[in-house]
């Protein structure tokens, strides 16, 4: 089943089935792989403004590069709110290479 973008759908229902069927009488074997995904970090304000600030940028621009509102950074900032999510795995991207969101090419001069 590896080029099934020219098989109709009925067509690669089948498959799939006859594939199960296939696995579960040990016919075939599936390839599995286990994964671990680490755990979200939490920042403080401090800690923010650090990684903020060794990344060169300003409020606005770190709210552009972040995806968030200027007034989410200062609230970040000032501890009013923690930052979740999404914005954690940026905020550690960025804070273990200051220089991410140039590569990424998220910020280009």
């Amino acid at each position: 089943m590896d080029n099934i973008s020219n098989i109709s759908l009925d067509e690669q229902l089948k498959l799939g089935l006859e594939e199960i069927a296939a696995y579960k009488q040990g016919k075939v074997k599936f390839r599995t792989r286990r994964v671990s995904v680490a755990p979200l970090a939490v920042y403080n304000a401090d800690e923010i403004k650090n990684i903020r600030n060794a990344a060169g940028m300003t409020q606005v621009l770190f709210a552009a590069f972040l995806g968030v509102s200027v007034k989410t950074v200062e609230a970040w900032e000032s501890g009013r709110n923690k930052p979740a999510g999404p914005a954690c795995r940026l905020l550690k991207l960025t804070r273990d290479d200051p220089k991410f969101p140039e590569k990424c090419g998220v910020i280009s001069e």
